[in-house]
């Protein structure tokens, strides 16, 4: 008998306008010749665990475990401008970092569904950099970390393709979900 553990993770970005809506984007040609709106700027990606991540996820499971836990006290979301698509399995923290590294939002990360339910092997993190926080930035990279110091590790780094574009009246909200799933 052989089990395969697999992580996944789905990183949503979403820039959001003053009264809290996800904003729209300028109308590409098609959409103005049609009358259309633009689109939603919310963007969903895949990411990759890192190596730090890999031995995170390990430390995690030791009866004492040594390395601080990604929580909300502890838990960490920067995002960048420098994607590269160079080794971002030994990435630590991103390329070319925009704005501060944000704090999780309180009680976070949670399970996605109860216990014993769909959801229950998903955890999600979220961080929100507040309007004003960013202007003019133009972001392609994020990571997960358990701490804002240079000692800190990085659980999971992603590509945001397209890149989203954020000023300095937008909120921009980073939901990152990681899911294990035994195979």
């Amino acid at each position: 008998m052989r089990d395969s553990i697999k992580i996944r993770g789905l990183v949503t970005v979403r820039v959001l306008d003053g009264d809290g809506e996800v904003k729209r984007g300028a109308p590409g040609f098609w959409r103005k010749l049609c009358g259309m709106r633009g689109r939603r700027m919310e963007y969903r990606h895949h990411n990759i665990v890192t190596r730090q991540g890999d031995a995170l996820i390990a430390d995690a499971l030791l009866l004492s475990p040594t390395r601080a836990k990604i929580g909300s006290g502890s838990g960490f979301i920067q995002i960048g401008t420098g994607w590269t698509g160079n080794n971002t399995k030994q990435n630590t923290r991103c390329n070319a970092a925009a704005g501060n590294i944000t704090a999780l939002e309180s009680g976070l990360p949670i399970l996605k569904g109860a216990w014993g339910s769909a959801g229950d092997t998903t955890v999600i993190y979220r961080a929100t950099f507040t309007a004003g926080s960013l202007d003019g930035v133009i972001i392609n990279e994020a990571c997960l970390l358990n701490g804002n110091g240079t000692e800190a590790d990085c659980l999971a780094y992603a590509q945001i393709t397209p890149s989203a574009t954020v000023t300095a009246s937008d909120t921009l909200q980073v939901v990152w979900e990681i899911t294990i799933c035994g195979e």
